[in-house]
């Protein structure tokens, strides 16, 4: 008997090395695994569009009309905050918000939505501002569509605009929605006015 259990222990201890190698190796794989798993799910590119930003109202994004009207109502009205995740929602996740016109010889100023949301929010709280389009120019192949949309901007509803540009839209749609991917824009100067097709709406 004692002769039996020596020769046990003998062979349990020549392969428990490489048992306890090949356990480690698999819980080493196993714990690797979980990492990228959890790693995947944390990451937001492999997360939905639809996660990443909040719900948005399915009459806000079912069409290209639909979606245009409502980049120009979110930010519009009196003094005061706006519905920043209504705006949010519109945009796909690294959408671009970018302004090419250059005051008092500065530069073109490059943000992302939350970017746009903190600047022109402050604005916002003090000031009335109503914004509309004029004319919209839509280009659309497949998915995907540009618009170019003429805009006038009023501190009310009724006064004179004291700013009017065109705004460079690029728009895509996923299957379910459209999403604004970048806004482009430039305002009216002396120098460089609406062109006459953008100019006053057809009616």
């Amino acid at each position: 008997m004692k002769l039996f259990l020596f020769a046990a222990f003998l062979a349990f201890a020549a392969i428990s090395p490489a048992y306890c190698a090949q356990s480690s190796s698999k819980a080493k794989s196993e714990t690797a695994n979980t990492s990228k798993i959890e790693t995947a799910k944390q990451d937001p590119a492999n997360q939905p569009l639809s996660a990443r930003v909040p719900p948005a109202k399915p009459g806000d994004v079912n069409s290209l009309d639909s979606i245009l009207i409502a980049i120009y109502d979110v930010i519009s009205g009196p003094a005061g905050d706006r519905d920043w995740n209504r705006f949010r929602s519109l945009f796909a996740p690294e959408a671009r918000l970018t302004s090419a016109t250059r005051k008092s010889g500065g530069p073109v100023r490059l943000l992302d939505v939350d970017g746009y949301a903190r600047g022109a929010g402050d604005y916002f709280k003090t000031h009335g501002f109503y914004e509309n389009a004029i004319v919209n120019r839509i280009q659309k192949f497949g998915n995907i569509a540009q618009v170019f949309s003429s805009y006038e901007s009023r501190n009310a509803p009724n006064e004179k605009p004291f700013a009017r540009g065109v705004n460079s839209i690029q728009l895509f749609n996923d299957g379910t929605r459209w999403w604004v991917i970048s806004i482009l824009w430039d305002e009216e100067t002396p120098a460089n006015p609406l062109p006459p097709d953008l100019a006053t709406t057809n009616k």
